[in-house]
């Protein structure tokens, strides 16, 4: 049975096992909100597999690049700034796309596009 990669289907023992980490390390996450499991209705955590991507990149950046619990959040927010400003250029790169395609722009709009994604600008009036 396959599961959605964000529906909470893990406990937090068979998360440990996968990961091969103590249960308790996993609440001390929970603890600095770093992670943020589901709970059931008794209060029990509950892991998606969304979660134990997270947790998968938290124990690398602590193990392996001896990055601490404090920087790890620092690099969370980071990367969920960057794939927020990815997914707003995505749907700005649409709308572009869509008014070249026909072949105007909104008269209240003024469009300069260039090469580089970073370098779109659309002004409003």
């Amino acid at each position: 049975m396959m599961h959605n990669y964000d529906e909470p289907v893990y406990l937090i023992s068979i998360v440990s096992k996968i990961l091969d980490i103590h249960p308790q390390t996993l609440r001390q996450y929970e603890r600095e909100n770093l992670i943020c499991p589901s709970r059931s209705n008794g209060r029990i955590r509950l892991y998606s597999q969304r979660d134990i991507d997270k947790i998968k990149l938290i124990l690398r950046l602590t193990r392996e690049l001896g990055v601490n619990l404090a920087g790890v959040d620092i690099i969370l927010r980071l990367k969920d700034n960057v794939d927020s400003m990815e997914k707003e250029i995505a749907e700005l790169r649409h709308e572009v796309q869509l008014a070249k395609n026909a072949h105007s722009v909104a008269p209240d709009k003024a469009l300069v596009t260039k090469k580089s994604i970073y370098e779109m600008i659309i002004f409003e009036e």
